[in-house]
């Protein structure tokens, strides 16, 4: 699978944590910044990872800022993109099952990394449902 991934200062340790893990599990992975810990504007970096998504360059966006919100909030600015907080584990399948959601946000200072990781698994192999949930969805979009 193509990943684009985007972070702020707050969520950079996380998202190369996160490249490295998806890498040693064969995914091909976009890295649309930042890539400093100084003090940056997190709407730059997700709009960089949104615009790959929207313009079909990758299958899916991971975004990682301080709460996971800011992130959030950007991505789901662009037409096309279905982004969630990734808080549990129930949430983030139910975000692929029902919301056939293509990107996912997180918290690094409010998660802790193994959760994370398990997540992004989570989210990466859990299946779109469709059926009723299908007409919702084109809702959304419209």
């Amino acid at each position: 699978m193509k990943i684009a991934l985007a972070s702020d200062h707050g969520g950079l340790d996380y998202k190369n944590k996160i490249i490295e893990h998806l890498k040693n599990n064969g995914h091909e992975t976009f890295d649309c910044g930042t890539n400093s810990l100084d003090s940056c504007h997190y709407p730059i970096f997700a709009k960089k990872a949104c615009e790959m998504l929207v313009n079909h360059q990758v299958d899916r966006v991971i975004l990682v800022c301080t709460t996971g919100e800011g992130v959030c909030m950007a991505a789901n600015r662009f037409k096309g993109v279905r982004c969630g907080v990734g808080y549990n584990d129930e949430v983030v399948s139910l975000m692929r099952h029902h919301n056939d959601a293509n990107a996912i946000s997180f918290g690094q200072k409010f998660m802790k990394l193994d959760e994370v990781l398990r997540r992004v698994d989570i989210f990466l192999n859990t299946p779109f449902d469709a059926g009723r949930h299908l007409t919702r969805i084109q809702m959304i979009e419209q």
